[in-house]
């Protein structure tokens, strides 16, 4: 049986070309019907309304036959052109969908402008690419582009209905013949002095041999740009869309052939291909794992070794995996390869290279191992890095070397070799055809001198995907209008807490300041303990362009000599920011306690303080140490202390971990702002009061928001480690004569107390900083689409993020939520959609880990710039781990961590022996032990310019016999992201 009628009107959106007005004038209706079955299983009769106009304007500046005015600058009355020499008369672009996407880089180029962008393309563009779409409406937006979006499909004269027969790509193509046909005759018609023409850009063959057919007068993208005299340069953002055109000469085949799309569906869904992340090594550019979607924990990370088994897989694309048999997996390999070859078509050099993998196999270390047999997406984006240039004289064909090096290197195509040479660059990636070695790829942009601090401070943020464009006008006006102060409709839901002795402890030149803390007695003997927040959510409301920055960021990202700001410094350093003697909106959690720091009664409530001092952590100290200090603030502190030791005592009897992470601080020179000094950070009792009272406050504010919405709360929980994580820990204390227990985390904080040597003190520290590398990463979660909460390093049910929202936007999410539970604020729909804030959770957890890797990078650089300035020195380390032709080593006296390579390349290399078990290393006839003291020199390698590095020699113990050499390449491991098989220090 029938059921109703649905009605779906389409209609032209104001936004897309034009006003419209709302009036039936110059508007025609069209209506397709047709049936559709519902889930329930009723037919229903679908009546698609689409409405058509002739008031949508043509957006030229100087048309006097279109009635409304266009949406934005539209295109120019006079466009000059770019000084082609194939159309040197004023002109506007028309591209199609296909040229859209691929040659994105060229559009967004400055030279070119006046661009008309049809709905239909648009539309295509919106679903088959989100990132090249963003930046699409950014260009429409930018007055100075002069890009206009055209609603052809609702303008009378250029919509088009489907034909029998036809597919939607050829109706779509069709379609924009007839608006370009459609703009030359309109713009004939303006009788202007002019005579502006719209050329048409396609890569599409049939689609340009129909257009020339129609009279259209129409070229590729690489004739109209090499047509660009006065911009040569333009040619080398060109990107290689035919694979085939650029395909080598020799025609050799490197690679399997990649499956289609429907066949790896069909193979995943039956079980035989597995479908996985590509995770390239940094160390080894011959290996790569897998790791595995869904529930498959048996073959979770899949081992791929050799070129042909990697088969032009690239760093995070999504990959479909074939197990290989048994006999043929491989283990884990410990040996470093770079890719140096200076030819691509050394086959033999990969040969050779491919046999020192299966050479090092440990039998007993056989992982499941796989080839990739096809790419289902690919995760490309801009590389940052620098051209190596051919040594043929004259070549336009370099190969890029990515900054990344789990980035293979890219072939471009580059008349400026000359000029980028020693220059940091962006290159895309085309394409990489069977028969080519590397991938195609073009120019984008040049960032600047490598080495330059600035360059390189961008190209970290680039490589790390880190949001720092300045906040677009959009964001800033939605921040609150100066001078600000404090409304009778701000206190509504407010206490006033502003006679309360608050105060901040924080590190030094800290001027985003989101917590502070009270402690007073209380009449009836009791102790009131307050932590303040700074009440970020009060200024960015769900939804505004503000809030939507603030998510997309995350996290706000500190740098040696910079921070990426997630919210504008009017918030983050000014109004948001606790800072002393000035009224200040907050959120506040508030414990009753007794002097044993039991929890007697807990309250939330939003608050106005006024905090009574700004201290540094010294600062703090000192008051506490001080015996002749007896003010207000100083007994505060002296209360907080006090109940901190007793909080801290309690959570560590519960199993909670204390770890170590050398964290190392720059003394920067006042005028050059580089390094002159570098020292691991201090850490004082007030560093711990402060992060025992954040701790409270965030598990107190975790069950505070679980109570009251158990489906959508934002967590964070701490996975515990697989057992396997620990091996290397349990073997390198076993080798010291100690136990570490690992079966529960309070059985590994109690081994790691007892795990104490009076002849080697700094042991402790050793084992507490291998234990840190052994843990998993905490993450962000929604309490509805998860069951495991637990925070294994806490040792805490529960826990949350609620005491830092300047800087962490789960913060903001989780004061929403808590005010709503208090009755202080209003909820929104995507509060309580636990899918839309699982989603957030995974962007959060992103940008967090991105952060993360950004400030290492970052401490990398400095430490270089450091070195460079002081020259070699020798230094005391220990090893923290050994490989099979090296040893790990860290330098408490930086922080610093290095790789001291065996050279095993020349004929005068050293005999090694490892032995994993143990595990030890040795060379000739001296033993290497995890933990062992030795001596290392330490200096500057610039002899890449690309990678810079920390070079590490042994100088004590000597090797009898032999100078051990060190390897050119070897480097202190400060590396941006760890590896689960080659973990390195983490600064």
């Amino acid at each position: 049986m029938l059921g109703n009628v649905v009605r779906v009107a389409a209609v032209a959106a104001s936004g897309g070309g034009g006003r419209l007005g709302s009036s039936a004038a110059g508007a025609m209706l069209t209506s397709r019907t047709f049936l559709k079955r519902t889930r329930a299983g009723a037919v229903v009769k679908v009546v698609r309304e689409h409405y058509l106009r002739d008031d949508i304007p043509c957006g030229a500046a100087a048309c006097r036959l279109c009635g409304a005015r266009p949406v934005g600058a539209g295109l120019e009355a006079r466009p000059a052109g770019a000084g082609s020499h194939l159309c040197p008369g004023p002109h506007y672009l028309l591209p199609d969908t296909n040229l859209l996407l691929h040659q994105i880089d060229i559009l967004e180029d400055p030279v070119i402008k006046n661009v008309i962008v049809l709905q239909t393309v648009l539309q295509e563009v919106r679903n088959r690419s989100a990132p090249v779409y963003k930046r699409v409406r950014d260009m429409i937006a930018n007055p100075e582009k002069h890009f206009y979006s055209f609603t052809n499909e609702h303008h009378r004269e250029t919509y088009i209905e489907q034909e029998q027969g036809e597919n939607s790509n050829d109706r779509n193509d069709r379609a924009i013949r007839v608006a370009v046909k459609w703009y030359n005759e309109h713009l004939k018609k303006m009788k202007n002095e002019e005579n502006i023409q719209v050329i048409f850009l396609t890569n599409d063959r049939n689609n340009k041999e129909k257009a020339l057919e129609e009279g259209i007068t129409a070229y590729t993208c690489e004739e109209y740009i090499k047509s660009l005299m006065a911009n040569p340069d333009l040619v080398d953002r060109l990107a290689c869309i035919s694979d085939e055109g650029k395909e080598i000469e020799s025609g050799k085949i490197f690679f399997p052939e990649h499956l289609p799309l429907s066949k790896l569906q069909q193979g995943i869904k039956s079980g035989i291909y597995l479908q996985g992340t590509y995770r390239a090594s940094r160390d080894n550019y011959l290996e790569a794992t897998v790791w595995v979607h869904g529930d498959a924990e048996e073959n979770k990370e899949i081992i791929i070794q050799g070129l042909k088994h990697l088969n032009r897989a690239v760093h995070e694309d999504i990959v479909a995996v074939e197990l290989l048999a048994k006999d043929e997996w491989v283990a884990p390999s410990s040996v470093v390869l770079q890719d140096d070859s200076q030819n691509e078509d050394d086959i033999e050099n990969e040969e050779e290279k491919e046999n020192i993998l299966k050479a090092s196999v440990n039998k007993n270390m056989l992982r499941p191992t796989g080839k990739v047999v096809g790419i289902i997406k690919r995760n490309w984006r801009p590389f940052c890095g620098m051209l190596s240039k051919s040594q043929i004289k004259e070549a336009r064909r370099h190969l890029f070397t990515p900054a990344d090096r789990r980035i293979p290197r890219i072939r471009i195509e580059t008349r400026q070799a000359d000029t980028l040479e020693g220059q940091r660059i962006i290159v895309a990636i085309d394409g990489w055809p069977r028969n080519s070695r590397y991938p195609n790829g073009h120019f984008v942009k040049n960032l600047g001198n490598a080495g330059d601090k600035e360059t390189e401070t961008e190209v970290l943020l680039l490589e790390h995907d880190v949001p720092h464009q300045p906040f677009s006008q959009a964001v800033l006006s939605f921040l609150p209008k100066m001078p600000w102060s404090i409304t009778e409709k701000d206190m509504k839901y407010r206490e006033d807490l502003r006679q309360l002795c608050v105060c901040s402890v924080d590190p030094p030149g800290c001027t985003d300041i989101d917590d502070a803390l009270h402690c007073r007695e209380l009449e009836n003997g009791n102790l009131e303990v307050g932590v303040h927040i700074a009440d970020v959510s009060h200024f960015i409301r769900p939804g505004n362009a503000l809030d939507e920055e603030s998510a997309k960021r995350g996290t706000t990202v500190y740098l040696c000599e910079k921070r990426i700001d997630m919210v504008p410094e009017l918030l983050s350093s000014n109004l948001c920011s606790l800072r002393s003697n000035v009224d200040r909106l907050a959120f506040s959690c508030i414990w009753e306690m007794n002097h044993k720091a039991e929890i007697l009664k807990t309250r939330f409530t939003k608050s106005v303080i006024n905090s009574k001092a700004s201290l540094t952590y010294a600062e703090a100290q000192m008051r506490i140490d001080s015996a002749g200090m007896n003010d207000d603030v100083t007994t505060s502190l002296r209360g907080l202390n006090k109940l901190a030791k007793i909080l801290k005592k309690k959570r560590i009897d519960n199993g909670a971990l204390t770890l170590s992470s050398p964290e190392v601080r720059f003394h920067m020179d006042s005028e050059t702002h580089d390094p002159i000094d570098l020292q691991t950070k201090e850490l004082k009792e007030t560093n711990s009061m402060v992060e025992e009272f954040m701790l409270l406050a965030n598990i107190s504010v975790a069950q505070k928001i679980y109570d009251e919405f158990s489906e959508f709360a934002l967590l964070r929980k701490h996975p515990a480690p697989p057992p396997s994580n620990y091996d290397i820990l349990v073997k390198a204390a076993k080798s010291k004569n100690l136990e570490i227990k690992t079966d529960s985390a309070k059985a590994l904080a109690e081994s790691l107390d007892k795990a104490e040597s009076p002849a080697f003190p700094y042991l402790n520290t050793l084992l507490r900083i291998l234990t840190t590398r052994c843990m998993m990463q905490a993450v962000y979660f929604c309490s509805g689409m998860d069951n495991d909460f637990h925070h294994y390093g806490l040792a805490s049910p529960i826990y949350t993020h609620f005491t830092s929202p300047i800087r962490r936007y789960a913060d903001i999410i989780v004061h929403r939520l808590l005010a709503v539970a208090i009755g202080a604020d209003s909820t929104y729909p995507e509060l309580t959609d636990k899918h839309k804030l699982a989603d957030l959770c995974k962007n959060l957890n992103y940008r967090h880990k991105m952060a993360q890797y950004a400030q290492r990078a970052s401490v990398a650089f400095h430490t270089q710039l450091f070195f460079k300035t002081k020259g070699e020195v020798n230094e005391d380390a220990y090893i923290l781990f050994v490989r099979k032709n090296a040893i790990v080593v860290l330098i408490p006296k930086y922080g610093l961590e290095g790789t001291v390579f065996f050279e095993e390349k020349d004929k005068t290399k050293p005999r090694l022996d490892y032995n994993s078990e143990v595990p030890s290393l040795t060379v000739e006839d001296t033993t290497f032990r995890i933990f062992d003291k030795v001596k290392v020199n330490i200096m500057l390698d610039a002899s890449n310019i690309q990678h810079q590095k920390i070079r590490m020699v042994l100088v004590e113990p000597k090797i009898p016999g032999k100078d051990v050499p060190a390897n050119p390449t070897t480097e202190a491991s400060v590396s941006n992201e760890p590896e689960k098989k080659k973990k390195k220090l983490q600064k």
